[in-house]
C-alpha cells in the first residue's frame, strides 16, 4: 500500500474528445404538418411567403426541410404577434372559442 501522495503513480487525465460540429435536425414538411396539425398547402403556403424558413436540397425538387430551430423561431413568432394582437384587442374572445 501506498504510503503517500507521492507514492501514487500519476494516471494522466483523459484526453478531451474533439467536438463534434453541431448540424440542426431537419424536419420533412409532411413532419413539420404534422408538429402543426395543418394541411399541406398551409405548409407550402409558409414556406413560400417566407414566414417559414425552409431550404431545398438538391438533387430533387421536392426535397424540403425545415430545421427544428427554424420551427421552434417561428412558433415563437406566432405567439409573439398573438400576444399583441391580444393586447391591442384586435383578437376577439369568440375566436377562442372553435377550432380551425
Amino acid at each position: 500500500m501506498p504510503k503517500s501522495s507521492k507514492d501514487i503513480e500519476q494516471i494522466p487525465a483523459p484526453e478531451p474528445e474533439p467536438e463534434k460540429p453541431k448540424f440542426p435536425r431537419l424536419l420533412t414538411l409532411a413532419q413539420v404538418r404534422e408538429i402543426l396539425n395543418v394541411g399541406m398547402p398551409a405548409v407550402y403556403a409558409l414556406v413560400s411567403s417566407g414566414e417559414l424558413r425552409a431550404l431545398q436540397l438538391s438533387g430533387g425538387r421536392r426535397m424540403w426541410r425545415v430545421s427544428e430551430d427554424d420551427l421552434e423561431a417561428y412558433l415563437e413568432r406566432c405567439y409573439q404577434e398573438t400576444q399583441e394582437r391580444i393586447a391591442a384587442g384586435t383578437i376577439k374572445a369568440e375566436a377562442l372559442d372553435g377550432e380551425d
